[in-house]
Order: C-alpha cells, then structure tokens, then sequence
C-alpha cells in the first residue's frame, strides 16, 4: 500500500536559538519540504511555552503558502477552545481565498498552554464559553459550508479550507465522523496500538479510510546517530481528579502546571515517547507495516529534535526512498 508523507512543526527552540530563529528554521523547513514533495506541511499551537515558537500557526501558514508553491499547509491544529469559531472560519477562508486548495484547518481540543498562560488568553470570552467545544466545532463546520444563524462568511473561497480534527481517542473519532471531517489519530503521543486499531476500524467501515495518522519519526545517516540523538527523551503526564491531564516536558513542569491548575488532587507519571528512528529505510519500513496494519494512506511525521540541523537532514532523508511513498 502506497502512503503520503506531512509534516508537523512546532517551531521548537533549540539550546542557544531565540524563539525569533525558531521561526526562521520553521520557514527553511517548509520550503524544503516543499522541493522534496512532502503533501503537507502544518504547525502547531502552543502558548507560553519556552521551548516551542509555535504561538501563531494561522500567522506561519500564510507566510509559507507565500514562499512555497505546491505543498497544502494548515494547522496541527487551532485550539478551538480558545477562540471563537466565527473568526477562525473568516481567517482560513481568506487563507483559502488567497491559496486555493492549498489550505487545510486542523482543529485541536486542548488549551495548548500553562493554565496561568490558558487564563490570559481566554479572559475576554464569554464566561464557560472556552469548555463549549463541542458547539464551537458544529458552529465551525457550519459557517465553512455556508450561511448560519443569519450569518455568512464573506469572502466565500471557491475552494474552501479542509477541516480535520485532531484527537487521541475513539470519541474524537466519532466526532470527526458526526462532523463530515477527516480525523488525525495521535499516535506519536500515545502509541497504544489496540486504540490506534480501534480508531482506523470505526473510519474504515464508516468511510472506507484510514485516519491520518501521526508518528513520531526521525532519520539519520546511520541508526545509531539516530538513537544517540532520541536517546532519553522522555515526557511526564500529570493526570488531574477532575479527569483532565496533560503531557509535558519534565516533572518540574508538571508540579508547576499543577500549581496553577489549582486545588485538585493529581497524580505524576514518566512515560517513554514511541519515536520511529533509524535510518531512512528504518523509517519507510515501520511506515509500511504501519500502513498495512491499519490501512493507513497519510501519514504526518512530528521530528522530536530540536536541532536545526538534524532536523532539516531528516527531512531529506525521508524524502529519498520515494519509490515507497507517494509525496
């Protein structure tokens, strides 16, 4: 089964790089990916973090659909939650105006940020508004269609942004189904292969496709450079009485998140990302099982490394063995 290979940048800041040359980075890597044939190329959202640049996707996005001239670019994703979904259907579709068919809208459900950070940014919202996602994803989906509730976003595109929604469960599955979008299963957080069955069964039968799945994946010349560079990567999950949780870089970060989460009671577990790295025929070869096992056609590639360098030489090595994956 031929896949086709994207991207997912979240402009992070190497030691020594301001958040200004992560930006630039960012640029360099999409034009490359570009040239190389990769079929998307989407950022991130992220807030207050020091070690992602990832504040402005929608911002990225347009400046890359103006220095690139074939691969789609979209978001991975908009945190609906906090926006209106009004201003983020007008944004996209004067994006798709300007690119048509170029542009795609992910749409993720978490704050995407420090709870302190997370309270910044949602202090002019309507009060309870921010935990009403569900209603922003219907009212979305409905002003990229057409008019609603009275209301029609101006300028129309003739081809309109293509909406995805980003999850890592079966119930977000279902949502993207009971939207009409395509869903992307984030297997380069959770790597739990049962769910990850589970969720490409659902779309398959409902839709006769795969989702588009994420995956950690990073290249080198040789497997061992590769497994230098990912070794003792590690990410720590706080999960929170209330049912809420999150994944972080450290257990200082997460006692800090939880500090200003406030008053409920959590608990502190380290986990080991799963990272697809080797060579480049190690990637294409994990790549492959992966798409026969669960009939996956897209694939979109997170790089866990921070390096400017190393990350640019894997996004060319990938892209070599491309008698095995349709860009």
């Amino acid at each position: 089964m031929s896949y086709r290979l994207s991207l997912l940048d979240k402009s992070p800041v190497a030691e020594g790089m301001s958040g200004a040359e992560a930006l630039q980075v960012t640029l360099q890597a999409a034009a490359l990916a570009d040239r190389l044939g990769y079929h998307r190329y989407w950022l991130a959202e992220h807030h207050g973090l020091p070690g992602l640049a990832s504040a402005a996707p929608e911002v990225m996005i347009a400046q890359i659909l103006a220095v690139t001239r074939r691969i789609r670019v979209g978001s991975g994703g908009i945190l609906l939650q906090n926006y209106g979904a009004w201003k983020v259907a007008e944004i996209f579709s004067v994006l798709a105006a300007l690119y048509p068919g170029r542009v795609d809208l992910g749409i993720g459900k978490s704050p995407g940020g420090l709870p302190q950070v997370t309270r910044a940014l949602q202090r002019e919202l309507r009060g309870g508004s921010a935990a009403e996602v569900g209603r922003k994803l219907a009212e979305l989906s409905a002003w990229l269609q057409g008019a609603h509730e009275g209301a029609e976003i101006l300028p129309r595109p003739a081809t309109g942004p293509q909406p995805f929604l980003l999850g890592g469960s079966l119930a977000s599955a279902e949502q993207a189904l009971a939207l009409g979008w395509a869903y992307v299963h984030a297997g380069h957080q959770d790597g739990n292969p049962e769910l990850t069955a589970k969720v490409a069964a659902l779309l398959h039968h409902a839709t006769g496709e795969g989702p588009v799945l994420a995956v950690a994946a990073f290249a080198a010349p040789t497997r061992e450079e590769a497994e230098a560079r990912i070794g003792g990567l590690t990410f720590v999950k706080v999960s929170f009485a209330d049912g809420h949780s999150v994944n972080l870089t450290s257990e200082a970060g997460a006692r800090e998140y939880a500090r200003q989460y406030g008053p409920v009671d959590y608990e502190i577990s380290q986990r080991t990302p799963v990272i697809v790295a080797g060579t480049a025929d190690d990637i294409h070869d994990r790549l492959s099982t992966l798409s026969q096992r669960y009939g996956i056609r897209d694939f979109v590639l997170d790089q866990p490394v921070a390096e400017a360098q190393a990350r640019l030489n894997s996004i060319s090595l990938i892209a070599r063995p491309v008698a095995r994956a349709v860009a």
